[in-house]
């Protein structure tokens, strides 16, 4: 059996990641997709949390740029999360992957409350648990809380999966032909760099929490496995 370089792994999905090639909404073949690519994982023995974005039904920052209040756009943002994460949940299950959603905004018709324990003994019995609604705070992105959640059950690794980019460039290689793909960077590079992986608060959570980072493809089958395997993919963050 393949041995896995990693015990427990953060993956961060962003909302748009969800939503394939059309750009909005969830697609079902990529959330399945993704979904068996999280079992593979699960199957090797992985205890597995996940963190997803919004950004495919609703972004704070572009309800608050069209004049709306800043706190009740985000609020917004982490209700679009709830409704992503269900439909993983879903998915999942259907795959016979136990599955817990925890949110950060009290629902319990639709999920448990985030509770650290709670998520660490459901890890522990190898059931995946999806973190939605953000921190539960606005001005705060799902970057940052995938940094607060790998530090507060403390995982091995963030796996941040990328649906336009398979990992760190100096610039965006989809407008710069030029730019030049990074292996391996240092949380003090990305922010003195302002390379854009993730936002300087979460990356300064990661850089003080020793938290490595891998960022890389989510559109190539099978990344997450490798990711997990410690395969050399994408760009690896380290903290120190």
């Amino acid at each position: 059996m393949e041995q896995p370089k990693y015990k427990r792994v953060v993956l961060k999905l962003s909302g748009e990641a969800l939503a394939g090639k059309q750009g909005f909404g969830i697609h079902p073949a990529v959330i399945q997709s993704i979904a068996k690519q999280v079992k593979e994982v699960v199957e090797l023995g992985v205890e597995v949390a996940i963190v997803v974005g919004g950004g495919n039904i609703w972004r704070g920052k572009t309800g608050s740029e069209m004049g709306m209040d800043r706190a009740t756009a985000d609020y917004m943002g982490m209700l679009a999360t709830v409704m992503n994460a269900l439909a993983l949940q879903d998915s999942l299950e259907q795959l016979g992957v136990e599955t817990r959603v925890q949110t950060s905004i009290e629902m319990r018709q639709v999920a448990e409350p985030y509770i650290r324990r709670r998520a660490i003994r459901h890890l522990e019995k190898k059931r995946v648990v999806i973190f939605a609604a953000g921190t539960g705070n606005p001005y705060f992105s799902t970057d940052t809380t995938a940094a607060l959640r790998a530090a507060e059950i403390e995982a091995d690794v963030i796996l941040m999966a990328k649906n336009n980019v398979d990992g760190v460039y100096s610039a965006d290689p989809n407008v710069d032909a030029n730019a030049v793909k990074y292996d391996e960077l240092s949380y003090l590079d990305v922010i003195k760099q302002g390379l854009g992986v993730m936002d300087s608060t979460a990356s300064s959570l990661c850089m003080d929490n020793n938290i490595p980072l891998i960022v890389f493809s989510i559109m190539e089958e099978g990344n997450i496995k490798r990711a997990v395997l410690g395969e050399n993919i994408g760009t690896i963050v380290r903290g120190k």
